[in-house]
């Protein structure tokens, strides 16, 4: 029996485990591959066809750097001795890039300020452009995120207790400040270039929630953190605590599934190769999840140093940004085993 409990011990400590759904125990699985090191605390990441493009903060004088990896490239790569692009503060407010997205359309790459109001388009050339303000409070990792039309969603805080007191709420929400409600507004604004730049977002209606009813209204609905968009057009929303909702096209806000008990917070969402809903523990949660369609929850990776950013590729690759540990690890693709 000890030589078999050692030889477990052995085991966990060699590899990653992965629990695949339907299994009753851990499976070992495909190992980690150390993709890039030497990146300071990586938070966001996105794939642009065969790049990387990861979000890392400033450093004190400027608001964000960005790293590009050439996955066709040499790796392991140390990006402390490549070129990056350092992205000056915009006014006098220093605020500091939270949340990455990548315009499907223009292939930009849209910036997020973490607890601003104002988001940013950095273009293909490096220039930073206004792309819309007038949020209420812009939070770090996955608060924005792009459809298949390319429509952006964008989740913005509206906590009264953090929102300046003589500030207007959107139409038909005059109520919220006098609610108890913590958590976003959810915004999607359509890709429509006829549209002057930069957006204001501070009068517009918001796709959810569409509705106040009293205390009933606000008080009850989760904060949610992250949101991703689904290809058949559901939005999935994770909350603080854990929880997984899906807001349908015709406006049903249901519960999805739920994840180990813990406190989440500057997690990423992404879809896996499968078509599942892969999570990212962020600061607290050294996980991977992944959530199958039916809500199934396994842990596709796990003992990992604060996982923030989550990334997939064309061929199903996932790329991990392990903040703690100032690299990206690649978990090459994997064959679903069970419902």
């Amino acid at each position: 029996m000890l030589s078999a409990l050692g030889g477990l011990v052995a085991a966990l400590l060699a590899g990653v485990l992965i629990a695949w759904p339907g299994a009753g125990l851990a499976q070992r699985g495909p190992a980690l591959e150390v993709l890039a090191t030497g990146v300071p605390r990586p938070l966001q990441m996105v794939v642009d066809g065969g790049t990387l493009v990861i979000l890392s903060p400033g450093r004190g004088d400027s608001a964000g750097e960005i790293y590009r990896v050439d996955l066709a490239g040499a790796l392991p790569v140390d990006l402390s001795r490549e070129p990056k692009i350092i992205i000056p503060f915009a006014d006098s407010r220093m605020a500091a890039f939270g949340s990455l997205a990548l315009d499907p359309l223009t292939r930009e790459l849209i910036l997020g300020e973490e607890n601003g109001m104002s988001i940013y388009r950095l273009s293909r050339d490096e220039r930073l452009t206004l792309y819309a303000t007038g949020l209420h409070r812009l939070a770090g990792g996955g608060t924005l995120a792009f459809d298949r039309q390319g429509r952006l969603v964008v989740l913005d805080y509206a906590d009264p207790r953090l929102s300046p007191d003589g500030e207007r709420l959107p139409p038909g929400l005059e109520e919220l400040r006098e609610e108890d409600y913590r958590g976003p507004l959810v915004l999607r604004l359509s890709a429509d270039s006829t549209i002057p730049l930069p957006r204001r977002l501070g009068h517009v209606a918001p796709l959810f929630p569409r509705a106040w009813g009293g205390r009933k209204g606000g008080a009850l609905l989760p904060w949610l953190i992250a949101g991703l968009p689904l290809d058949n057009g559901d939005l999935v929303f994770l909350s603080s605590t854990g929880d997984l909702h899906r807001l349908t096209p015709d406006g049903l806000f249901l519960p999805f599934a739920h994840l180990p008990h813990g406190f989440y917070n500057r997690i990423t969402m992404a879809t896996g190769p499968d078509g599942s809903v892969l999570v990212s523990g962020g600061f607290h949660v050294p996980r991977i999840f992944r959530v199958s369609m039916g809500g199934a929850v396994s842990i596709l990776v796990d003992d990992l140093a604060d996982p923030e950013g989550i990334a997939v590729d064309a061929e199903g690759a996932i790329y991990v940004a392990e903040s703690s540990l100032h690299r990206i690890v690649r978990l090459r693709p994997f064959q679903h085993r069970g419902g």
